[in-house]
C-alpha cells in the first residue's frame, strides 16, 4: 500500500510541475538538451541532470506505468473451449539516459510486464516480472555539420518503416529487443543502418533473460528524402532460426529479404506502397515467397475534426504445395501485429486482406476510429498464422478461402501530455475456412481498456 502511494504522489507531482512533451515510441529517441538553460523546475531535473559544470555531461530519467483490462470472449472460436477470459495486464518502464559527452552515451532501461487472471496463463506476449529491455553504449566517431555516423553496441529496441517487417510492437504487454550490435549514419536526405542481432528470449522471471550469442537477424535499411513527398526505402533482411514450423513442416530456416517501400505523410494526401521477395532455404526445401501492401489516405483537414479515411490491403503469399521441394510461405519476422486489428486474428502470412478505415476528432485531443478487415487465405494448400508468424490454423485440406471480418471501433484520448486512455471493441466474424476446420466454431468478441502514464 506504501508503495502505491508513493507512485500516485510522484505521478501527481510530476504533472504539476512538468512541461509539454511529445514523447517518442523509442523512447531513446528523445532529447532534451535544450533544457541546458531553462527554469529549474522538479520535472525540468528529472528530465535534463547536469553532472559536469559545462552541462555537456548529464543524465535524463524517464518511465511509463500502463494498466490494461481485456475481456476476450471466444478468443479462439471456440477451439480449446475456453469460452471468456477476463484479465489484466501491468507495464512498467524506467530508464536513465547518461551523455558522457557529445560522442559517448549510454542509455538503460528496465521493464516489469505483469498479468493477472487468464484462465489458461499469459501468453508470451504478457508476462516478464523483472528484466533489462535496452542496455547500449552509443559511440561518434564520425560528426558533421548535418550529418553523423553512429555505433550502437548491446540490447536495443529496433523499429523501421511501418513495422511490417522489423517492429517494437507497442501494443503487447511487452516490447521487442535484440541484443547486437548497429551502425547507423544519419544525413537531411539518407537515413542508413545496418545491423546484426540476436533475438531476445523471454523467461517470465526476475533478470533471467538469457543472452543469445548467436546472430539470427542481419541487414541494412535505409531511407532517402527525394522530395516532400516522397520518400524512398530500401532494404535487405536475413533471419536464421534453427527450428520453424510452417504448415509444410518443421526444419531449419534461413532466409533473405530484399524490399522497397514509397511513402509520404501530407497534410492531406498519406499513402505507402510496399513489396518485398524472399529466397532462401526451409531444410532441403527452396523459399520463393513474396508480400505486398498498400495504404491510400485522404485527410479532410479543412473539415472539422479533419476526418480521414483510409483503404488498406495486403497480397502475401503462402505455400502452394506440401512437400513439393518449395515453400511459399512469406515470413514477415518481426511486424507490428495491431496493424491487422485491435486484436489480430490472422497475421501476415498467406494472407489476403482490405480493410477500409475512418478516424475523426470530434473534440480536442480525442480520436474515434472505425475499421472493417475483411480477411482470405491466399493459398488454399496453406493454413493461417497468428501476427508473430506462428502456425495457428492447419490448412486441414480445407477448400474453404474466406478467414473471416473483423469490426473495429475505437477511442483515443490524450488527457494531458503525460496521460492517455483507450478503449476498443473488435468482433470477428468467423468465415468459410474457420466454420470448415473448427467444428464448435464461434464468433470472437475482444473489449479493451488502457489507461498510460508516460513521463
Amino acid at each position: 500500500m506504501k508503495l502505491k502511494t508513493v507512485l500516485l504522489v510522484s505521478l501527481l507531482v510530476l504533472v504539476k510541475f512538468s512541461y509539454a512533451q511529445n514523447f517518442k515510441l523509442l523512447r531513446f529517441n528523445e532529447d532534451y538538451s535544450a533544457l541546458k538553460g531553462s527554469t529549474r523546475t522538479f520535472y525540468n531535473r528529472l528530465k535534463y541532470l547536469p553532472l559536469s559544470e559545462s552541462g555537456r555531461t548529464y543524465v535524463s530519467f524517464g518511465g511509463e506505468l500502463r494498466a490494461e483490462l481485456d475481456r476476450a470472449q471466444h478468443e479462439d472460436w471456440g477451439a480449446s473451449n475456453v469460452g471468456r477470459n477476463i484479465f489484466l495486464l501491468q507495464r512498467y518502464q524506467l530508464h536513465a539516459d547518461l551523455h558522457l559527452s557529445g560522442r559517448i552515451r549510454i542509455f538503460g532501461q528496465l521493464r516489469s510486464g505483469l498479468e493477472n487472471g487468464r484462465k489458461n496463463g499469459p501468453r508470451p506476449i504478457d508476462e516478464d516480472q523483472l528484466n533489462v529491455q535496452n542496455l547500449f553504449i552509443d559511440l561518434i566517431p564520425y560528426k558533421g555539420m548535418d550529418d553523423r555516423m553512429t555505433i550502437r553496441l548491446g540490447r536495443q529496441e529496433l523499429q523501421y518503416g511501418s513495422g511490417r517487417l522489423l517492429d517494437v510492437r507497442e501494443g503487447p504487454n511487452l516490447r521487442l529487443y535484440f541484443d547486437g550490435a548497429k551502425v547507423a549514419y544519419t544525413s537531411p536526405k539518407w537515413n542508413i543502418d545496418a545491423f546484426l542481432m540476436a533475438a531476445g528470449r523471454v523467461k517470465t522471471g526476475v533478470f533471467d533473460n538469457p543472452i543469445s550469442r548467436k546472430s539470427s537477424l542481419w541487414g541494412i535499411y535505409s531511407t532517402h528524402n527525394a522530395a516532400k513527398m516522397l520518400h524512398i526505402d530500401l532494404y535487405y533482411m536475413g533471419i536464421n532460426r534453427d527450428e520453424a514450423r510452417f504448415d509444410d513442416g518443421v526444419a531449419a530456416e534461413n532466409r533473405q529479404t530484399v524490399g522497397a517501400r514509397l511513402w509520404a505523410n501530407g497534410n492531406e494526401v498519406l499513402y505507402n506502397f510496399e513489396i518485398g521477395y524472399q529466397l532462401g532455404k526451409f531444410g532441403a526445401a527452396d523459399i520463393r515467397a513474396w508480400g505486398g501492401s498498400m495504404d491510400i489516405a485522404y485527410r479532410f483537414a479543412n473539415l472539422n475534426g479533419a476526418p480521414t479515411v483510409k483503404l488498406r490491403s495486403d497480397f502475401i503469399s503462402g505455400d502452394d504445395a506440401k512437400g513439393d521441394g518449395k515453400l511459399g510461405t512469406f515470413n514477415a519476422l518481426y511486424p507490428n501485429g495491431g496493424y491487422f486489428g485491435m486484436n489480430p486474428q490472422a497475421g501476415p502470412a498467406n494472407l489476403l486482406s482490405i480493410h477500409p478505415n475512418l478516424s475523426w476528432n470530434p473534440v480536442e485531443n480525442v480520436l474515434l476510429s472505425l475499421e472493417t478487415v475483411f480477411s482470405w487465405r491466399q493459398s488454399l494448400q496453406d493454413g493461417i498464422y497468428l501476427p508473430d508468424g506462428t502456425l495457428r490454423l492447419g490448412s486441414s485440406n480445407s477448400n474453404r478461402r474466406y478467414i473471416g471480418t473483423a469490426y473495429i471501433s475505437t477511442v483515443s484520448w490524450q488527457i494531458s501530455k503525460f496521460l492517455s486512455y483507450n478503449a476498443g471493441v473488435q468482433y470477428f466474424k468467423t468465415g468459410d475456412f474457420i466454420n470448415d476446420v473448427i467444428p464448435q466454431h464461434k464468433d470472437g468478441v475482444f473489449i479493451s481498456s488502457l489507461l498510460g502514464f508516460k513521463f
